[in-house]
């Protein structure tokens, strides 16, 4: 079972006894969205994150799930010029990267974008290389308001 709550200044809690860990949780149009996964080895594979990533149908994919969270298949169809096997294969790709988390409801799966690998990449291989010329800019500006101030 799973428990959720939300405090005054809208935080939520979460208090499961299930064994595993929250792998996305979110709060969308009024609905507080979250994944709870099995404990397994904790997922690193950036080969599979940047394949998936490579291909411009699975990004076109992607910002279609991030514009429009809990999409189906047929919805995510009609905005793309590929057969639905293509898009199903291009989906599966992204589920596994971890990219993209699925939910059944009735006979329909929704699609749910999972920003957490991005965040990964983010951190690992385009903030370490941001800091140095940040820290740079900043030195150059209050050198210059020394100078001119």
């Amino acid at each position: 079972m799973v428990s959720i709550s939300r405090d005054r200044r809208g935080k939520f809690s979460f208090e499961s006894n299930l064994t595993g860990k929250i792998s996305l949780a979110y709060y969308s149009r009024n609905y507080l969205i979250a994944f709870i996964a099995p404990m397994r080895k904790p997922f690193d594979d950036t080969d599979a994150l940047f394949k998936a990533l490579a291909d411009p149908s699975r990004r076109r994919l992607l910002d279609l799930v991030h514009a429009h969270d809990g999409r189906t298949l047929n919805e995510l169809c009609e905005h793309l010029d590929m057969t639905r096997q293509g898009v199903t294969q291009h989906l599966n790709l992204l589920e596994g990267a971890n990219l993209v988390v699925t939910v059944r409801r009735g006979r329909e799966k929704l699609h749910f974008l999972n920003p957490v690998p991005l965040h990964d990449i983010y951190e690992r291989w385009i903030a370490k290389f941001e800091k140095p010329r940040l820290k740079a800019l900043s030195a150059l500006k209050k050198k210059l308001e020394r100078t001119n101030g």
